[in-house]
């Protein structure tokens, strides 16, 4: 049975989604405080976390910072408004997914189910290019390494995933509805933000031009661009 960790002080509300998740056959555990679902969860890795962003003893972010330096468990973050900085700060301390209260119990279950697929490894039927090569850019998917120019970037799981899709296709546009789909396992809507928060903080790392970005390119109502012949 699949495991998921909820960690959310609002006792009514962990309650719901508890008995919600459970009458669907995931076994969950329940935390109410920061502190002690950090000092759990470090040792005893679930499937998957779902973490509420503002907790007592330990702020939820605080919480999913310190836990993706041990592991690459998925985790989805609540958040009590509907603000960018929210997702914002959520995605860089290295949520996977976000949602907004009140929760939708199906729209929760779909993002979980998405996550969890990602998250398990499949069979090939062929063997897959695993390094991709693109003058000084050097890109490894086993080891999820990337060097530039000889140096190796530290990117996150999320903003290796990004680059990953988008150098496959290095020279190509890749839609946004495309990437959404690869990334999170479902369209995109025409409002989610969380994959131009993804090329965004992918650009930085690159040291891509902010102001002009030339490396990768936004493409005007197709999607974006990973140039071919720029990392010279």
């Amino acid at each position: 049975m699949i495991s998921i960790a909820l960690v959310e002080d609002d006792k009514e509300l962990a309650q719901w989604i508890s008995d919600y998740l459970s009458a669907k056959h995931y076994a969950v555990e329940v935390y109410h405080d920061g502190l002690t679902a950090y000092q759990t969860l470090s040792v005893k890795t679930p499937d998957l976390i779902i973490l509420d962003g503002m907790l007592p003893s330990m702020d939820g972010l605080e919480v999913c910072k310190l836990l993706r330096l041990k592991s690459d468990v998925p985790i989805i973050m609540l958040t009590a408004r509907d603000e960018e900085i929210d997702e914002i700060l959520g995605l860089e301390m290295g949520a996977d997914d976000y949602l907004t209260k009140p929760v939708r119990g199906r729209l929760l279950e779909t993002r979980i189910k998405s996550l969890l697929r990602r998250a398990t490894p499949k069979t090939a039927a062929t063997v897959e290019q695993d390094t991709i090569t693109l003058g000084n850019l050097m890109i490894c998917k086993p080891t999820r390494a990337v060097t530039l120019k000889g140096a190796a970037l530290k990117l996150s799981s999320n903003e290796f995933d990004v680059l990953w899709i988008l150098a496959k296709q290095a020279g190509q546009v890749v839609s946004r509805e495309s990437l959404s789909q690869q990334l999170r396992g479902f369209e995109y809507d025409g409002f989610d933000r969380t994959i131009d928060l993804r090329i965004s903080r992918l650009r930085k790392k690159l040291l891509d031009d902010a102001s002009e970005p030339y490396k990768v390119k936004t493409i005007w109502g197709k999607g974006y661009l990973l140039a071919a012949e720029v990392w010279q």
